[in-house]
């Protein structure tokens, strides 16, 4: 339903359905009555159910980070040579290449 003219129709179809129900008056012209219905006892089912086995634990591993060089810009507001246009630049050293 991402097409906007489908969104759209369902839309109008909404607000017109509640419009012409808004504008229509109802009066009640005879009470109603619920059936006599006769519930008897009954059974649910039965089922036999094993749950899964499962094993929780931990385990230490050991994790490959990259070095991270972060170069800032200086205190006074002036961009540092090094970054050319005063952004801050990451550069990321891979140890392993």
């Amino acid at each position: 339903m991402s097409n906007p003219i489908r969104k759209f129709a369902v839309i109008s179809l909404a607000l017109g359905t509640a419009l012409a129900l808004s504008a229509c008056e109802v009066t009640q012209t005879e009470e109603g009555d619920m059936p006599d219905v006769t519930i008897e006892e009954g059974d649910l089912p039965a089922y036999d159910v094993e749950p899964a086995d499962v094993t929780i634990g931990t385990e230490e591993v050991t994790v490959d980070v990259p070095t991270v060089d972060v170069d800032m810009p200086r205190e006074d507001g002036d961009a540092d040579p090094d970054l050319g246009d005063g952004e801050n630049e990451v550069e990321v050293i891979d140890d392993d290449n």
